[in-house]
């Protein structure tokens, strides 16, 4: 690249283009940017320096980020790719793609709205329970749902961000066994006494989510974190119903249950939890209702949005309950209070819980003393890993094996591409003996080793060619050019020829075999011509002197032939006989020539 990373113009990995800032956080600021590859619009997440200098975060990180891409649903942010990049002089960083939402977040709506009521929180909570579901059955954690994390599209679309991001930095020595990390008000019990998070983890915040958007609050806010952290450690939710009175009590037992202090007593992930919802819509009959549209942001305020991140100590910035953060736990005292004061600080009946008091000198300095020792410890593990590290990048680190995915479809072959750290191209061709939508040829060849970020061609198989839809009075030229775009030959023979009344002679009438039918590469299609208008056929003049009217009439029309009646009495007969006819019998005429009949 040729600019610092972040700056507008600035190109990432070749191929990134760097646009205005989005949002920004403590942990990393989010751009627009461009996909020059593929020329389609993306969002860039540029990681904060700080955090691309430990290497084990670095390592946690890509892991994370290749997790996250396996994520394949439309209610999940799909990441197109990750890497890392130094711009000159400077220090490295990391960088994450993502699918570009046009939109804005769940806070948004619940800023300039507040609650949202019981059908609106069904339609923003089942997409978002969807897609933790699909995490959840792929093994993943979210760690992190919060309104922030919920991304609504304008088109009506709701999808959960920034998967993984929390998980790398917890288990990767951004945090470490004395830091709390998380959104406080959205921490499940557990992630504050231990640290420790798995899917019923994520029920817990999604149920904290579902009563913010029945009240337009979370059920604990505080004067600082620690106070919301005890809460939840304490105090079970209340009901949304204390609130919002409109909440039936089916809901509010949901609620309870998921926001249950025992993990047990939970949905066992997203999936459970989902179901459950599902059915309570149905038992309820609660209305489906679009999703709510987010606000616009004021042009002003469009690179002061707090984004999805992390405020770590170093960084002067602000992280209130609602962000997520890194929370020592040196701030919570040996002999932590098993009920908090209930003293009411709002309509929600908010309590304030106070800083723990000054600890003795000697406590003081045996809790120093670990801290150094932790530090020296650390050092010593980022030494380690920063030389193996190295010498595992400088070895075998930079190089990957292209994977086989002849056969494959294109979207199980491009996630094994995606796996493998390749870029990659597509080309599409039809082919007889591959399934359309199926990968028929890879270059270069399964097993080769490549170096990361190298670029692969797939050729993807439209299936068979199929006859086109050729207009009604096309020129055979016209139609010849068709075929071929096709891949497809044209025959023309003289026997293929009929009358039209409405096409000319010599343009197109039909294709045999019609369109639509699948026909090998190259197959050939009869293009049937109009030999315009029939031409008058001769035909005989029957006998029929001696017939009755009607009968004589219906033989010479069935022959194409018009009828005319002279009458040899000046009074009329019922249906009379042929005197004589004119012209004769057997003589040859064209058709629809008249045929005058005497009769008497």
């Amino acid at each position: 690249m040729t600019a610092p990373p972040g700056s507008p113009g600035a190109l990432i990995d070749a191929r990134y283009r760097i646009g205005p800032v989005l949002a920004r956080g403590g942990m990393s600021t989010v751009h627009r940017g461009l996909d020059t590859r593929l020329d389609r619009p993306v969002a860039i997440k540029i990681m904060d320096p700080r955090l691309a200098a430990d290497p084990t975060f670095r390592a946690r990180f890509e892991r994370e980020a290749r997790s996250a891409a396996r994520i394949d649903h439309p209610h999940v942010v799909a990441v197109h790719d990750q890497g890392r990049c130094t711009p000159p002089g400077g220090e490295p960083t990391l960088f994450l793609v993502m699918e570009l939402v046009e939109g804005g977040t769940l806070r948004d709506v619940l800023r300039r709205q507040g609650a949202l009521g019981v059908p609106a929180t069904f339609a923003v909570l089942e997409p978002v329970l969807a897609g933790l579901a699909q995490a959840h059955r792929l093994g993943m954690v979210h760690r992190d749902v919060k309104p922030e994390n919920v991304l609504l599209g304008r088109d009506g679309s709701v999808k959960v961000a920034d998967f993984g991001l929390v998980t790398a930095a917890a288990e990767a020595g951004v945090s470490h066994a004395g830091m709390i990390l998380g959104t406080m008000a959205y921490l499940s019990p557990e992630q504050v006494a231990t640290g420790q998070a798995d899917p019923r983890s994520d029920v817990y915040a999604a149920g904290v989510l579902c009563y913010e958007l029945l009240t337009g609050a979370p059920p604990y806010t505080g004067d600082n974190a620690l106070s919301v952290a005890y809460r939840h450690v304490n105090d079970d939710v209340p009901p949304p119903s204390a609130v919002a009175t409109d909440v039936p009590p089916e809901l509010d037992d949901l609620v309870r249950r998921a926001t249950s202090r025992d993990p047990a007593r939970r949905p066992a992930d997203a999936t459970a939890f989902l179901a459950e919802l599902v059915r309570l819509r149905e038992w309820l009959a609660v209305p489906h209702v679009p999703v709510p549209a987010p606000p616009p942001p004021p042009v002003e305020e469009q690179d002061t949005v707090p984004a999805e991140g992390f405020a770590l100590e170093g960084p002067a910035e602000p992280a209130g309950p609602r962000g997520t953060r890194a929370l020592s736990r040196a701030e919570w005292p040996d002999d932590p209070p098993t009920q908090v004061d209930r003293g009411r600080t709002g309509r929600h009946g908010t309590a304030s819980v106070p800083h723990p008091g000054a600890l003795p000198d000697h406590r003081i300095a045996r809790r120093r003393g670990r801290r150094v020792f932790a530090l020296w410890i650390v050092l010593l593990l980022l030494l380690g890993l920063v030389v193996g590290g190295a010498a595992w990048w400088l070895g075998s680190g930079r190089w990957t094996s292209m994977p086989a995915v002849v056969g494959l479809d294109r979207t199980a072959a491009e996630q094994l591409l995606t796996r493998a750290d390749l870029a990659w191209t597509v080309t599409e061709q039809h082919h007889d003996d591959v399934a359309a939508d199926r990968v028929a040829a890879v270059d270069p060849a399964p097993d080769s080793r490549l170096l990361r970020g190298s670029a692969v061609t797939l050729t993807v198989s439209t299936g068979r060619p199929v006859v086109p839809a050729i207009a009604e009075g096309s020129t055979v030229e016209a139609a010849q050019q068709q075929l071929q775009a096709a891949q497809l030959t044209s025959a023309t023979s003289g026997s293929a020829a009929e009358y039209s009344a409405t096409v000319p002679q010599g343009a197109v009438l039909r294709t045999d075999p019609p369109a639509g039918t699948p026909l090998p590469i190259g197959g050939a299609v009869t293009l049937v011509l109009s030999k315009g208008v029939q031409p008058p056929q001769e035909v005989d003049v029957p006998l029929v002197i001696g017939d009755r009217l009607d009968e004589a009439r219906q033989r010479l029309e069935r022959r194409g032939l018009d009828v005319d009646v002279e009458r040899s009495f000046p009074f009329d007969r019922d249906n009379p006989r042929v005197l004589n006819q004119d012209p004769g019998p057997g003589t040859s005429v064209q058709e629809g020539s008249t045929i005058t009949l005497t009769v008497f």
